[in-house]
């Protein structure tokens, strides 16, 4: 079977969100060859990080690879999804040179191609995010293990924006909080929190793609009696509140979040916020205090931030 690759150089902000929209238009796979990844300091074994070959990464931004099955209608396909990336510049998106190239690969090709990039990485101080294939044995009894399988995902756990999260969960969640993961995508979010203490999590996707395979993830990492994952939009209709709301999404649509996540949490309750390009946490910063979140600190990785706010226990007056 023959399959069209589609490679696209773009930039670290606008990885997520073309790689949903690589997902949503068919694609069967997604690998991220990040030119910082051979020289990131990764928390993990020297065999491990040695497999990282420097040649094979861009010298800057980040290339995109997909993959379609070659058919009369691809063509239309990837034509929408190059429209689509250009639109991100709407959203005020930097997408970088945004180069594409479509090349004919042979199934075998691409269908192991991906493996090579994914090691088990230790991506919070308890947490270690393994692929499904490779054994596994945690350090200590302390530690935690995520299994996935990109081939049944969005990715890998292990992009800035998602450790950055994950590492903010690890240290607010002290056990039997209620989590509501916005934009949850693969599930890895949702995951986490379960495993680091959370007794219910509620994980939201509009993408159904997305739903079924945050529904098989929670699954494979036996947390399903804990998540409970659900197709919607943001937080649209959602009228319980919970001890913490978690987004990793993109700035502009953290702020339109912003009212709704301060109904949707208890007095005191935290939203912690990802998915924010440097150049913008001042203004994502300023949304949420104007809608009465206190913030109560920021870590950074890379171009990332993460923001963890507190919803501030004086209730606001809204509508006057």
């Amino acid at each position: 079977m023959k399959w069209l690759e589609f490679r696209i150089h773009t930039t670290q902000e606008a990885v997520e969100p073309i790689s949903n929209i690589l997902h949503e238009g068919g694609a069967s796979g997604v690998v991220i060859e990040d030119s910082g990844d051979p020289y990131r300091d990764w928390d993990a074994a020297e065999d491990e990080i040695y497999d990282l070959n420097g040649s094979e990464y861009p010298e800057e931004g980040v290339v995109l690879k997909s993959y379609f099955s070659a058919s009369s209608f691809v063509g239309e396909t990837l034509e929408e999804i190059k429209q689509s990336v250009n639109d991100l510049l709407l959203h005020d998106i930097d997408i970088g040179r945004n180069e594409v190239t479509i090349t004919e690969v042979e199934e075998e090709d691409w269908a192991h191609a991906w493996k090579q990039y994914y090691k088990p990485v230790k991506v919070t101080d308890t947490l270690t995010i393994t692929p499904s294939w490779e054994p596994y044995v945690p350090g200590n009894r302390e530690e935690k293990v995520m299994e996935l399988d990109p081939g049944m995902a969005f990715g890998t756990g292990t992009h800035p924006t998602t450790v950055l999260c994950l590492q903010a969960l690890e240290q607010e969640i002290k056990g039997g909080e209620e989590v509501i993961d916005v934009g949850t995508g693969s599930g890895v979010l949702a995951v986490g929190a379960a495993k680091f203490g959370a007794a219910r999590v509620l994980a939201l996707d509009l993408d159904q793609t997305a739903v079924e395979a945050a529904r098989d993830n929670t699954a494979f990492n036996n947390v399903g009696n804990t998540v409970t994952v659900k197709q919607n939009n943001l937080l649209d209709h959602e009228h319980h509140q919970a001890d913490i709301i978690a987004a990793n999404i993109l700035a502009h649509i953290i702020i339109r979040l912003a009212p709704d996540a301060w109904k949707a949490l208890k007095p005191g309750g935290l939203f912690i916020t990802s998915g924010i390009i440097s150049g913008k946490k001042n203004e994502v910063m300023e949304a949420l205090e104007k809608e009465n979140f206190e913030i109560v600190r920021t870590q950074d990785m890379e171009d990332w931030t993460v923001i963890t706010a507190v919803k501030k226990q004086n209730q606001k007056i809204r509508g006057g």
